[in-house]
């Protein structure tokens, strides 16, 4: 026992953070401390759950300005080849139909119930990736063998987008099987948005003063 006045030595402890997130969910939270914890991890999760759907929306954004910067190219490239617009228009829906495994560009937007808008403006990024592969294919052989002509740009075109399906059926993948995704347009004024009220907020820090 001790006596008046004197302190008993306690042994401090260093916890993981993932150990204080364990010992936060367990408690009672009829007690402050347990309850300021478990609230505290409980807005750190959500936290990082909006970061990780910002990071996913800035990759698919930038997948799909990487497709529009290709098809743009291969656009170019092909009128210098004596294809006007409406045959580059076929030659990316052939691809398209190779890509998909037999179905058409409209087909797929009715598959994936699209009312108005671009096929890729509603594809996830990883076909939205696949599609940009196959047309920097193109545009790689069409320079380099100097390809001429619709019909032999629609047959290289359909090659690549028959390779690169394949490759994806090689890892159990079917692209017209995959699920849509948010209008990338929507995406897009989400994200703007975002940062125009992040730079807001920045501007309404208090200045550090020179010392």
């Amino acid at each position: 026992m001790l006596g008046s006045g004197s302190q008993r030595e306690v042994q401090d402890f260093m916890l993981t953070r993932y150990a204080c997130y364990l010992i936060a969910q367990n408690g009672d939270p009829k007690k402050d401390e347990i309850a300021f914890a478990q609230s505290y991890f409980a807005v750190q999760t959500r936290k990082i759950e909006l970061i990780e759907e910002r990071l996913h929306q800035l990759l698919r954004i930038e997948s799909r300005d990487r497709l529009r910067a290709s098809e743009k190219q291969l656009s170019k490239n092909i009128y210098q080849r004596g294809v006007d617009e409406r045959g580059f228009g076929r030659i990316r829906s052939k691809g398209d139909q190779a890509l998909f495994g037999g179905l058409s560009t409209e087909q797929m937007k009715q598959r994936l119930g699209i009312k108005s808008g671009a096929l890729a403006d509603f594809l996830p990024t990883l076909t939205i990736a696949a599609k940009n592969l196959a047309t920097e294919m193109t545009n790689h052989n069409v320079e380099q063998k100097d390809l001429r002509g619709e019909e032999g740009i629609t047959a290289e075109h359909v090659q690549n987008n028959t390779s690169v399906r394949g490759m994806l059926r090689q890892r159990g993948i079917k692209p017209e099987e995959l699920p849509p995704a948010e209008d990338i347009k929507k995406v897009e004024r989400k994200v703007a948005k975002d940062e125009k009220q992040l730079q807001e907020k920045s501007q309404r820090l208090p200045k550090e003063k020179d010392s």
